[in-house]
C-alpha cells in the first residue's frame, strides 16, 4: 500500500513488527511532497498549511536538531504525468517539475523565516538569484550553524522522482534518519482507503517490506535505503508534534530499518 495515499484513515492497532530501536535523532532529512504544501485544496500553496508546518519544523530545530528538506512539486506540475500518451517530452517534462519544487522551497523557506527559523535553499540546477547551488560541505555547515536547508529541483535529472533525491540528499549529509512526512500515519499491510481490516506496522524490516510489496517510496529510493542502512519513518504531518515525537524516539508512524 502506497503511504501516499489520502483520505480518512480507519483506527487500526498496529503489528508490533520486528525488533528495531526507536532512537533519539539529531540530524534529519524530511521528505514532504508538493501536495502537503496545498493541504486541502491539492494544487498551489496553502498559506495556513504553509504556517503549521513552519511551526512544526521549528519545534524540532528549537530541540537542538538539525533538520534539511527536500520538497516535491506535484502541486504545480507532474512531469510524468504530462509526458505521458506524448504530451510534452519527458525530459521537458521532468524539468518543469524541478521548477514546481523550486517555488516549493521558497515557500516554504519564506514560512520558516517568518517563524524565526534561519533557512537557506540549495537547488540542484543553476538559479543563483533565487538560491544557492547545492554543496555537499556548504549545506553541511548550515546545519552544524542550526540553519533548516531545502534542496529544490530533486536530483537535477530526469527520470528521478524526489523520493530518490531525499535518499540521495539524506546520505550526502549523513542524516541518521529519513522521514516521510505523509496524509497517512505510517504503512499498512493493504490500502486503509479500501480494506477495514488493514493493519498498520510499528515497525518492519526492508526484506519484509520488499516480500509484502509495500509500497513505501519507489523502488529506486527505497533499494538505496537498505543499501546504506537509512531508518525511514512514515508518518502522518497533520499530527500536531509528531515530527518531533519522531525525532525523540518515540514510536509514532512506521519505522522501516534492519535487513
Amino acid at each position: 500500500m502506497s503511504s501516499d495515499q489520502s483520505g480518512t484513515v480507519p483506527a487500526a492497532k498496529p503489528e508490533p513488527g520486528p525488533d528495531i530501536e526507536r532512537r533519539v535523532f539529531k540530524r534529519v532529512l524530511i521528505k514532504l511532497s508538493g501536495e502537503a504544501l496545498a493541504g486541502d485544496k491539492g494544487v498551489g500553496l496553502d498559506n495556513g498549511t504553509l504556517s503549521y508546518i513552519a511551526n512544526e519544523i521549528r519545534q524540532v530545530r528549537d530541540d537542538r536538531v538539525q533538520v534539511a528538506i527536500v520538497v516535491g512539486g506535484g502541486n504545480f506540475f507532474r512531469g510524468d504525468e504530462f509526458s505521458a500518451g506524448g504530451g510534452i517530452d519527458r525530459t521537458a517534462a521532468d524539468q518543469m517539475g524541478m521548477l514546481g519544487t523550486i517555488m516549493n522551497a521558497l515557500a516554504l523557506q519564506s514560512a520558516l523565516e517568518k517563524v524565526g527559523v534561519a533557512t537557506r535553499v540549495q537547488s540542484a540546477i543553476g538559479i543563483s538569484q533565487v538560491a544557492e547551488s547545492f554543496i555537499r560541505r556548504r549545506a553541511i555547515r548550515h546545519l552544524e550553524k542550526e540553519r533548516v536547508v531545502v534542496f529544490a529541483a530533486g536530483t537535477g535529472n530526469p527520470y528521478f522522482t524526489t523520493d530518490t533525491a531525499a535518499v540521495l540528499r539524506a546520505l550526502e549529509i549523513e542524516a541518521e534518519c529519513l522521514i516521510k512526512a505523509t496524509k497517512v500515519d505510517g504503512i499498512y499491510d493493504k490500502d486503509p482507503n479500501k480494506y477495514d481490516g488493514a493493519t498498520r506496522f510499528e515497525t518492519v524490516t526492508y526484506s519484509e517490506a520488499i516480500r509484502r510489496r509495500l509500497a513505501v517510496m519507489d523502488q529506486t529510493a527505497f533499494t538505496m535505503c537498505q543499501e546504506y542502512s537509512l531508518p525511514l519513518i512514515v508518518l502522518d504531518f497533520k499530527q500536531t508534534g509528531i515530527l518531533l515525537s519522531a525525532t525523540r524516539g518515540k514510536p509514532v508512524g512506521t519505522l522501516v530499518g534492519g535487513e
